[in-house]
């Protein structure tokens, strides 16, 4: 599943390549975020030319609408939003963590209120692993508990654990439905070495296909990324996918690939776009604290600075027409400013595999 095309010298940094239902998929990789169904303003052909290999969609938001029993008959995910190629799902955990005053969390799952409609539902490990079933998708999570920092350590534990009992239902559940798509376990642990250390032995003993780091985008102190990586990452098969969720900046993504990771994913290039902050190449030399920077285009300084965007898929636009559609409102401006950061993260990643190739990452 997992080929492992070139290892650095110079780093603990890979080129992999991921066989998936839908294509293989170069790796280190980014998945543009598609909560719903969709990426905030960008079609999916738009998404395709801008380089994407594989997207990331949410059990939760599909589960309620337009629900997975409806985009089951439309033919699958792929089908219903015109995507041909691979799809991961997350499996709910995050965003039923992110309810924590419309949620109940038992042994068997979790119970919540719809914050929209005020509808109550349940959602387990098994059903998690029927509904990404439903959608069809190409790689599958494991059902976690999430618990944001700060936290005790017991409640950590108390978590981790949870976790791990999940991740073996899921399993379970996985090999009666006789799926064949790929499942990741989920690493929990907080910011705790020994519970770190407890979730990944657990994990890595049961049958999985490729292994998450989470807990890291959930309030923890920036600079402990490194340290749980460097705990975990050892310890985790090299033979298969390392994903780690929801991380981060760019200068983040580079650190965590020298470490070892092969998949991100994250909201920050689409969700910035939509508040005017564009993300641009400053140089190509990733060793540098600077090879890029950010800009906020509603800032009054480009209301005249008739320098295109960008030097590739927007180099016909100008910063000044940019300001000028957000200044006005127009929703081409968020449009634009999308396409801007995703084909920054996606040249990255390209970068990034590159680099690694000719030895100097």
């Amino acid at each position: 599943m997992l080929k492992i095309v070139k290892k650095s010298k110079v780093s603990n940094a890979r080129v992999t390549e991921l066989k998936t239902a839908h294509g293989k998929i170069m790796g280190p990789f980014f998945m543009p975020i598609a909560t719903k169904a969709a990426v905030k303003n960008l079609s999916t052909d738009e998404i395709k030319k801008v380089g994407a290999q594989i997207i990331l969609s949410n059990t939760y938001h599909l589960m309620i609408t337009p629900t997975n029993k409806l985009i089951k008959k439309a033919g699958g995910l792929h089908k219903f939003m015109n995507w041909p190629g691979p799809i991961l799902t997350d499996s709910g955990g995050f965003q039923v963590y992110s309810l924590s005053n419309l949620r109940k969390i038992t042994e068997l799952g979790v119970i919540f209120s719809d914050p929209m409609s005020g509808k109550k539902y349940s959602l387990t490990p098994e059903l998690s692993m029927d509904i990404q079933s439903d959608l069809g998708v190409d790689i599958a999570m494991a059902f976690d508990e999430v618990i944001g920092y700060p936290a005790s350590k017991e409640l950590v534990k108390q978590a981790m654990e949870r976790t791990t009992r999940w991740a073996q239902r899921c399993l379970k559940h996985r090999e009666k439905q006789k799926q064949k798509n790929i499942l990741f376990g989920i690493v929990q642990g907080g910011i705790y070495q020994d519970l770190r250390l407890k979730s990944v032995k657990a994990l890595t003993d049961l049958p999985f296909d490729g292994y998450a780091i989470g807990g890291i985008a959930v309030g923890e102190p920036r600079n402990m990324m490194a340290k749980i990586l460097d705990w975990v990452i050892p310890e985790l098969p090299e033979h298969q996918p390392r994903y780690l969720m929801g991380l981060g900046r760019p200068d983040e993504i580079v650190a965590a690939v020298r470490l070892g990771i092969d998949m991100f994913d994250c909201v920050i290039p689409t969700r910035e776009a939509r508040h005017g902050r564009l993300y641009l190449w400053h140089s190509k030399n990733l060793k540098s604290k600077t090879f890029y920077k950010t800009i906020n285009i509603t800032n009054a300084k480009y209301a005249k600075d008739f320098s295109p965007i960008n030097s590739t898929n927007l180099k016909q636009y100008s910063k000044a027409y940019l300001h000028h559609l957000f200044n006005t409102k127009e929703p081409l401006g968020m449009r634009l400013a999308t396409l801007n950061n995703l084909d920054f993260y996606l040249t990255l990643m390209s970068e990034i595999r590159q680099t690694i190739r000719i030895g100097k990452l």
